[in-house]
């Protein structure tokens, strides 16, 4: 019978039975262990084989992947703060990683994201100097002219209001030149037409801050002054809205230094090209107490020795709305 034949199998030396069956189990139990041990010793020895190499670099790409995965989900809520931190850890333990370099573009926007445009401009620098061949640097450098121009922005500047032509544009300078490297660079960028629109919006508002700071030097009687910032629009800023009244005040200064002639003319090309500016009468004159023969002067100002009711200085703030251009309007900035 089989079973007899198995039996005889596990039959022990006669003198191991004489010992009882402590003995018995003892040594069934040893064997038995040696077995399990020698088993679980060759599944490993053969995972080793097979996987090798490949298993060690899976473990590590799928640590990486998950940390970058987290990142987005970040970005995607809005949460910046963690995306930071996480974009950082990820960089920091896998400098050399698949993801790596995607981490230090998508940090710079996160760094814009959490309105810390000074880091944001620090790290599209660093990426620009360190992968200027990458094939997404003009990303970089489209988001420095963006992180440029929001660092003036202060926090009064999203609940009200404001022009933002009246406040310091040297950021806004900063940025106009950020956004022309990005063009002269990479004209055919997916960022250029937004580059040249915020360009456009730019480019009115700084010559829009020059007919401020003339009108400035109008009220102080820095006639000379107001004239060169009039200047400045007209020969370097034609193609914004602001060039009507750098003619205007062109044409004041030079009426109020008593240069008649060149008043004139540049009267005539105020009247030829912008025949609806505030500032001209129908015959094409001065419409301001600031004549070209004299200052016109009230009674009482006459009567107090110019103490009272002095004649008001020219100012000027004509917006004229261009079909294809950007306005003025500060709340055209998307970002």
């Amino acid at each position: 019978m089989v079973f007899s034949k198995q039996y005889r199998r596990l039959q022990c030396p006669p003198e191991m039975l004489s010992d009882g069956s402590a003995t018995l189990i003892k040594a069934l139990l040893q064997a038995q262990v040696r077995i399990l041990v020698l088993m679980m010793m060759s599944v490993v020895v053969s995972s080793c084989a097979f996987f090798g190499d490949d298993e060690i670099a899976t473990d590590t790409l799928s640590g990486e992947q998950q940390m970058y995965r987290q990142a987005q989900r970040y970005l995607a809520s809005s949460n910046y703060d963690l995306a930071i931190a996480s974009l950082q850890s990820l960089e920091s333990r896998y400098p050399f990683g698949k993801f790596a370099e995607q981490a230090q573009l998508e940090l710079i926007y996160a760094y814009h994201g959490a309105v810390q445009n000074e880091a944001a401009i620090e790290a599209a620098e660093r990426f620009i100097r360190l992968h200027p061949t990458h094939p997404d640097v003009d990303y970089a450098y489209y988001m420095k002219g963006v992180a440029a121009y929001d660092l003036s922005e202060d926090f009064l500047a999203g609940l009200m209001p404001s022009d933002d032509s009246k406040r310091d544009v040297s950021r806004a300078r900063e940025s106009f030149a950020e956004f022309s490297q990005l063009i002269a660079r990479y004209p055919n960028s997916r960022y250029a037409p937004d580059a040249r629109a915020r360009m456009i919006y730019l480019r009115n508002m700084l010559a829009r801050h020059e007919i401020h700071v003339a009108n400035y030097y109008f009220r102080r009687g820095a006639y000379m002054a107001a004239l060169k910032r009039g200047q400045n629009v007209v020969e370097n800023m034609q193609q914004s809205t602001a060039v009507a009244d750098g003619l205007a005040v062109m044409a004041q200064a030079y009426a109020l230094m008593d240069l008649d002639d060149l008043a004139q003319d540049t009267l005539s090309v105020l009247c030829i090209n912008y025949p609806e500016h505030p500032m001209l009468e129908e015959n094409c004159s001065i419409a301001t107490e600031f004549r070209f023969d004299k200052l016109e002067r009230s009674w009482v100002n006459k009567a107090s020795l110019g103490l009272f009711d002095p004649p008001k200085p020219p100012q000027f703030d004509y917006r004229p709305a261009v079909a294809g251009s950007e306005s003025d309007d500060s709340s055209w900035w998307p970002f």
